[in-house]
């Protein structure tokens, strides 16, 4: 029988051969009147702990489903080690920024409270479930962890020391980040810290390039908006000691274990 796989959910539960899941009324909604599924369509689940499986929906109604777990389409694998600290910016281009983290393969996202922060309050629950859409959507099988806010000081006195921490300075002295990178040996555990829209004080700068762990790294010759900061130095750490050089998992290397319907072996063939 050919079947595509019309999804993938992140849940939290254990995922193992012959389980039967439940899945939560939002998660039951989306399948149920937005993607408008039936009984015995073919779902991908993840939970970030087991790899992914494939499930198929055994029962759907208003505010419940029930799938059952199949096989095993990809083993767990950690992801890349590498932390994004950023002072939070307008909504919008919060959301726009904790989204591509996910998609470049962030590991944690913390929030750091700076002098010239203009966002007093972060809503962790609305970045979580952004975290969510789109590690489901770019078929990572890990979500980052999205941490309560501090303010600067904080997050200097209680750094860890083995990880370096790259601030991304638009003033001062700073080296460019590819050469730093490469310099560094590509150390396995790195962060980057973003400031605000107006930039870090002056007195915070100071703070942070008296850390012996802070290493001042520069994005190029223009100023760059807080997101486009954020993501380019991202970027850059992927393609030179991330996981950039990999490719996603090839569909078609799966079809003895799944068979795929036109749509997904279109997708797969990379035609439209």
């Amino acid at each position: 029988m050919n079947q595509r796989i019309e999804t993938r959910l992140y849940v939290e539960m254990p995922l193992a051969e012959g389980q039967v899941v439940g899945l939560d009324p939002p998660q039951a909604h989306y399948l149920r009147t937005v993607l408008r599924l039936r009984t015995g369509a073919l779902v991908v689940l993840f939970n970030g702990r087991d790899g992914a499986w494939t499930a198929r929906i055994e029962g759907l109604g208003k505010g419940w489903a029930s799938l059952a777990l199949e096989s095993q389409l990809l083993p767990q694998r950690a992801g890349p080690d590498i932390w994004l600290c950023f002072a939070p910016i307008k909504r919008a281009r919060l959301d726009f920024l904790v989204e591509k983290a996910t998609e470049l393969g962030v590991s944690r996202l913390q929030p750091v409270m700076t002098e010239r922060t203009a966002v007093e309050r972060v809503r962790l629950e609305r970045l979580r479930a952004t975290v969510c859409e789109a590690a489901e959507q770019c078929e990572r099988l890990t979500l980052p962890e999205v941490m309560e806010p501090v303010n600067l000081a904080k997050l200097l006195q209680t750094w860890p020391e083995r990880r370096d921490l790259l601030v991304c300075a638009e003033a001062g002295e700073a080296r460019a980040l590819p050469a730093q990178l490469l310099a560094g040996g590509n150390r396995p555990s790195q962060a980057f810290l973003t400031g605000p829209e107006g930039g870090f004080a002056p007195g915070e700068l100071d703070a942070l390039t008296a850390k012996p762990f802070v290493r001042a790294v520069g994005l190029g010759p223009r100023i760059l908006r807080a997101d486009t900061a954020a993501l380019a130095a991202l970027s850059c750490w992927q393609a030179l000691c991330g996981d950039g050089k990999e490719r996603p998992q090839d569909c078609r290397a799966l079809a003895g274990r799944v068979s795929f319907g036109p749509l997904a072996q279109e997708a797969a063939d990379g035609t439209d």
